[in-house]
């Protein structure tokens, strides 16, 4: 076992609160799993040497300068911000519509700490090491409510900053009523020497609707890993985009589960990785019931030096007939040293079903720099235009149009430090 996982074990033994049986559990699995290594086909690709022998840091309350939060122009937003793990938006003070609630995961009302343990690890998969550190370390995080049949339009934007040095653990619940619907947006920013887990689950109840986005912008030598854990139920719908960023350590989870009929799912994913930099994104699609559809696209940019990872699996069950779904995974290389290990897989126990799989490698076409260049443009501007070419359509698709105007020049610088030299 590490040394950094050993002292996260430590450190949780010592938090006694009405989440303590899940605490018990995860740590439990924790000692009898181990720490995962390269024979680990999850983390085959993935090296965890910059964390294995880190030194846990402790999080220590009250210690929490808060950056400026960045405005996004003509979005209608709650922002509920963390800082190094720590909330610290007044929840007293929101004005919030009518059927929504939001608590932290420290409620003084019994109500509210049943509701919460119900849903606390409920859908996210036991088998992650690193939602089973978060299940045993996660004491800060916020609880959604949705009522039923309420329409909230207000996007929850939630915004994760991390310092040096730092070590956060948060949790993200939502549940969303019956035939409601809700706008959640993830944002997590740092670009120093941290570890931080985050991990968000959504139940999405009959007929409801949910639109999500989960921004992983950390850079540099942040360490982050996280996931996004859906379950829907009868006719219930999903869509979600997530944007990825590289840096010495970003991971990323994803889990859909077709809990209920006519469900549908369509997940969009875009990932850019600078010089030198790691990203890995492994999504699960189970379809247990009938009728269900997924469309998943992922798309992804790798500069030099740098090592993307996608691991799409769809797992049709045996009674999931009249299953429509779709994975498709393209890349581009930016060079002749970035690397990708790319997997699409399709598991099929039912025999009424329309299924597709595919991905895809390619370089920068010369020719198209090259006539770009003769035009006058700059090699720099040349790049960001052809990258910025390949995601257009899954940009384009963002439902929300103050969210892809802020993203637009976002991917653009983020373009420029892609840029080999």
């Amino acid at each position: 076992m590490s040394q950094w996982l050993s002292q996260v074990i430590d450190e949780a033994r010592q938090v006694t609160d009405y989440l303590e049986p899940v605490r018990q559990q995860a740590i439990a699995k924790l000692q009898q799993n181990g720490w995962p290594g390269r024979r680990n086909e999850s983390w085959r690709f993935t090296p965890l040497s910059s964390l294995e022998k880190r030194q846990f840091q402790a999080p220590s309350a009250g210690n929490t300068p808060v950056s400026s939060v960045e405005t996004i122009t003509g979005l209608n937003a709650i922002e509920l911000v963390f800082v190094n793990g720590e909330l610290v938006t007044n929840l007293a003070a929101l004005s919030l519509p009518e059927g929504l609630t939001i608590t932290s995961l420290a409620p003084d009302n019994a109500l509210q700490q049943q509701a919460i343990a119900e849903l606390f690890g409920s859908i996210k998969p036991g088998h992650h090491v690193f939602g089973l550190v978060n299940d045993a370390l996660c004491q800060q995080g916020v609880y959604v409510d949705v009522a039923a049949g309420a329409k909230i339009e207000p996007v929850i934007r939630i915004i994760n900053q991390v310092d040096e040095d730092a070590d956060t653990h948060n949790r993200i619940l939502v549940r969303v009523g019956e035939g409601a619907s809700v706008r959640v947006m993830e944002q997590g920013e740092g670009s120093v020497s941290s570890v931080s887990t985050l991990f968000a689950e959504y139940c999405i109840a009959d007929n409801a609707h949910l639109e999500h986005y989960r921004m992983v912008m950390f850079s540099d030598s942040a360490r982050h890993i996280g996931g996004c854990h859906f379950k829907l139920h009868n006719a219930s719908s999903l869509n979600s985009t997530l944007v990825g960023y590289g840096s010495e350590l970003s991971r990323l989870d994803v889990d859909v589960i077709h809990a209920g009929e006519h469900a549908n799912a369509k997940l969009n994913a875009i990932y850019l990785l600078a010089e030198g930099e790691l990203f890995d994104l492994h999504t699960t699609i189970e379809h247990a019931m009938p009728n269900g559809t997924t469309e998943e696209n992922a798309r992804g940019i790798v500069g030099d030096r740098a090592r993307a990872v996608f691991n799409g699996r769809i797992h049709i069950h045996r009674d999931a007939q009249k299953t429509l779904a779709e994975l498709n995974n393209r890349n581009l290389l930016l060079s002749r040293r970035a690397l990708i290990n790319t997997k699409p897989e399709l598991e099929i126990y039912a025999d009424d079903v329309k299924c597709a799989h595919g991905a895809t490698v390619a370089e920068i076409e010369e020719k198209a720099l090259y006539y770009l260049m003769t035009r006058g443009i700059s090699r720099s501007k040349a790049l960001v235009m052809l990258n910025f070419g390949f995601i257009q359509e899954l940009v384009n698709q963002i439902p929300n149009k103050a969210i892809s105007e802020w993203l637009l020049p976002k991917l653009s610088e983020r373009f420029l430090m892609m840029e080999v030299k």
